[in-house]
């Protein structure tokens, strides 16, 4: 919902189509689950997460969808041939790769881990079921390379999309193991982080879709592009990721994120410039803020029941 219905890529009359809403839940649950599943089972911190979620989004947008490819993917615009070189959109690439590390798995997981705190240091699935997500997140790949649209990658292209998916996994798989026993500080009060959220947020899309109009390189965008994910990773690298008591100050940086996307919903929808129907995007935003409200009230009575 977040990944597709919230950023308006799939506004309510596309997202709740039968088909499209089973399709689409199969992809991005299924990544979502997987990436959550490996952190926990190899007890690594929010870094896997990311990198797990690059290679996800990978996955999507290089082997799926082939967007990291196609000149002519609808979502593109100046980024078709901004960036376009050796038969690849780089700029769009790095974006999307981006988005989908942070958007489409980072958030969601952190979400749903902080309305089931209880159970955030569980494995969710078995075994079986763990491989059954695995075989769905392939089969809907292979669904969508093969149907969704005639463009086929140039082979070498195509390979080394799949061994940038393979190291992005490796190198998650290669970080050190979660110290439970040791101390790490706070990163600042909440509303700071709501504040860092929801800027990283505005100068990521600032960055990807006014940069190309502005600076005469490629190179450039995505030197700011790298430079804002690890300025991010900076700031979160003593953040105390798994503490009781930091939940309000998870959910207060995930939520400055999200109302990015969540000021621009009416826009998408009364915006003159979408081809599609994007009716319902106002609704989609206010049921966004409801259900941050909503969990930022269970929290803060989980924290006041534990002292």
């Amino acid at each position: 919902m977040i990944g597709e219905l919230l950023s308006g890529s799939s506004p309510p009359a596309e997202f709740f189509n039968p088909v499209a809403f089973l399709l689409l839940a199969s992809l991005y649950g299924s990544g979502a689950i997987v990436v959550r599943e490996l952190r926990v089972g190899w007890n690594k911190d929010f870094r896997a997460i990311l990198l797990l979620g690059a290679a996800y989004g990978i996955i999507e947008e290089g082997l799926m969808v082939k967007s990291f490819f196609d000149p002519n993917w609808m979502d593109l615009g100046i980024l078709g041939s901004f960036g376009r070189w050796a038969g690849v959109n780089w700029v769009w690439a790095e974006m999307l790769t981006t988005y989908h590390a942070v958007f489409s798995t980072a958030i969601p997981i952190v979400l749903v881990e902080l309305a089931y705190p209880e159970r955030r240091d569980e494995r969710w699935t078995g075994d079986r079921s763990f491989k059954c997500f695995v075989a769905l997140l392939v089969v809907v790949t292979a669904i969508g390379f093969f149907f969704l649209t005639p463009y086929v990658p140039p082979l070498p292209q195509y390979l080394l999309t799949i061994v940038a998916t393979i190291l992005f996994v490796y190198i998650a798989y290669r970080l050190p193991t979660q110290n439970g026993g040791s101390m790490v500080r706070n990163v600042g009060k909440a509303r700071s982080l709501f504040v860092a959220g929801l800027g990283s947020t505005a100068l990521f899309f600032l960055i990807y879709w006014v940069g190309p109009y502005v600076f005469n390189h490629p190179i450039i965008v995505m030197i700011l592009g790298i430079a804002l994910v690890f300025g991010m990773l900076r700031l979160l690298k003593d953040f105390d990721w798994r503490g009781h008591a930091s939940s309000l100050d998870r959910l207060a940086i995930v939520s400055g994120a999200l109302f990015f996307l969540i000021i621009i919903t009416p826009l998408q929808e009364f915006g003159a410039d979408r081809t599609d129907n994007p009716a319902g995007m106002t609704l989609v935003g206010v049921a966004a803020v409801a259900g941050l409200l909503l969990l930022r009230y269970k929290i803060k009575r989980v924290y006041v029941s534990n002292g």
